[in-house]
């Protein structure tokens, strides 16, 4: 692993991106053509220690981020909660590790091989740096992925102040909500969020969003949901 050499490739494709894009989105952009991914997204750990998706590249990457945050299983879970590098490749058939991501990734994207690699500042890990590949492998050994991967992080860790949160704040907002109509657990209430979303094929965030703006509401006594468009004040 040539150090000099990575920095100064980082370096050089950093300054031929746009610069009216953001930070998180120049480093995804970055890595992904440095390594030779079809794909790439950015994750950075929350203080609750979740995930939060700052950056995708577009195509596949956006798509299988949603899955990963509506089903709460995949490599970027897992590598964030291992602090491990976790490759998966897909390719239709049932894996043990993640049976559902993988049987609707494989309907999204065809075969692809997925490499979640933690992003370390020191002894910890701020995120998840996953490359999507649709044919042969990543460019660059492991190490050298390791590597690039830590560095974003770093970079990631100086500038947190302009990522933006509001997301994964809704979704906060909206599993309190769920937590009180309810009266059961943030962990339950969360659960419930991705469950609906799961079935209505939606994201997290919309069903965050359907429950903060009062056009979806959860009843503890039959555990329904009672969806309607509602303009008025509760």
């Amino acid at each position: 692993m040539d150090v000099s050499k990575l920095l100064g490739l980082l370096a050089g494709t950093l300054a031929q991106l746009d610069t009216d894009m953001s930070i998180a989105s120049r480093l995804c952009r970055a890595c992904v053509e440095i390594l030779g991914a079809q794909s790439g997204a950015l994750t950075v750990a929350t203080p609750s220690g979740e995930r939060m998706v700052v950056s995708t590249s577009g195509g596949m990457s956006a798509q299988i981020e949603d899955l990963q945050e509506v089903l709460g299983e995949g490599p970027g879970q897992l590598a964030l909660r291992e602090a491990r590098v976790v490759v998966t490749r897909i390719d239709g058939a049932t894996a043990d590790s993640f049976p559902i991501y993988s049987q609707m990734v494989a309907s999204l994207s065809g075969p692809v091989t997925v490499y979640a690699v933690p992003m370390r500042v020191g002894e910890r890990v701020v995120g998840v740096l996953s490359l999507y590949v649709t044919a042969g492998r990543l460019s660059r050994e492991l190490e050298d992925v390791q590597f690039l991967a830590d560095a974003v992080g770093a970079a990631l860790l100086g500038d947190l102040e302009s990522l933006d949160w509001s997301d994964r704040a809704r979704i906060h907002q909206a599993t309190g909500m769920v937590t009180a109509q309810l009266r059961i657990p943030p962990p339950d209430a969360l659960a419930v969020l991705r469950a609906h979303a799961f079935a209505r094929s939606s994201t997290l965030q919309g069903v965050a969003d359907e429950v903060l703006e009062r056009r979806m509401a959860f009843t503890h006594d039959d555990i329904t949901v009672d969806e309607n468009e509602r303009t008025e004040d509760p």
